[in-house]
């Protein structure tokens, strides 16, 4: 790792996450010398060189999560998810004035949800039968 001013950083030490159960572990990093450096007030925050956190098994499940999304499945995941739900959920809400939930609890909640969904296919099914 390089700063923007060319510097190396180095290695200070590694510690155990803080309340972690797995042995993860967080690797500190610090730059070899930031005096007289043009980048330090955009850079850093104290007189000391900069210093950098780095927790490897985190990093390597961003990059894995950035792979599936920018891969050709993760595109049609995507695409296909933002095709199918809302258009569902706008429908229900602006063209049946169902804007709320007004019971409370989950079974009443989980009922009310129920019947609006059923009443929502009963009416594409209506709509089916009578453009054949």
């Amino acid at each position: 790792m390089r700063c923007p001013n060319g510097k190396n950083f180095y290695l200070q030490y590694r510690k155990n996450v803080k309340g972690n159960k797995y042995g993860r572990q967080e690797e500190v990093y610090q730059c070899e010398d930031c005096s007289g450096c043009p980048y330090a007030e955009q850079c850093k925050k104290t007189d000391k060189n900069r210093t950098v956190r780095i927790k490897r098994e985190l990093t390597a499940m961003h990059q894995e999560v950035i792979e599936n999304l920018e891969s050709i499945q993760g595109a049609l995941l995507r695409m296909n998810r933002s095709i199918q739900a809302e258009g569902t959920f706008g429908i229900m809400k602006n063209d049946r004035w169902y804007k709320r939930i007004v019971r409370r609890g989950i079974k009443s909640v989980l009922l009310e949800v129920f019947l609006v969904s059923i009443g929502h296919n009963l009416y594409k099914y209506h709509n089916k039968q009578n453009c054949v």
